[in-house]
């Protein structure tokens, strides 16, 4: 079953743009607002604001802390967030539809930070499933 984020986080998610190659989204939170459990397929995620925020799939969990202006890879995965930081989080994600990784079996949690240039992230109970997005 996938949990799409827009129906499971409507005051959080919303579609900026569908066709059907890739669906845009639009997040944002203030700090420590969280969200419930969703799916993401295989996705680019652009930042437009500075952010502090941890990620978890059933016991693992990854904090990530991006700046703004910042893209990087968001492999298919299932996660919930909590905003850790004290700014709000602002992202733009653009789904890429048809094929990629099953979101719910992937083993993957957080985004692919180690090609984000100044980005930095750190896994905070990693194991090698579930840190820096690699499996």
């Amino acid at each position: 079953m996938t949990l799409d984020p827009v129906d499971t986080n409507p005051n959080h998610y919303s579609t900026v743009f569908e066709n059907d190659r890739v669906r845009v989204l639009e997040y944002r939170d203030a700090p420590g607002e969280s969200t419930t459990p969703h799916d993401h397929p295989d996705s680019v995620m652009c930042t437009l604001s500075s952010f502090t925020r941890r990620l978890a799939s059933g016991e693992h969990t990854f904090d990530v802390q991006l700046p703004a202006g910042t893209a990087v890879w968001l492999p298919a995965q299932r996660h919930s967030g909590h905003n850790t930081g004290d700014t709000e989080t602002h992202v733009m994600l653009i789904e890429l539809k048809g094929g990629g990784a099953d979101p719910e079996a992937s083993g993957m949690l957080g985004p692919d930070v180690a090609g984000a240039g100044s980005s930095s992230g750190t896994a905070a109970d990693a194991d090698a499933s579930f840190g820096s997005g690699h499996a």
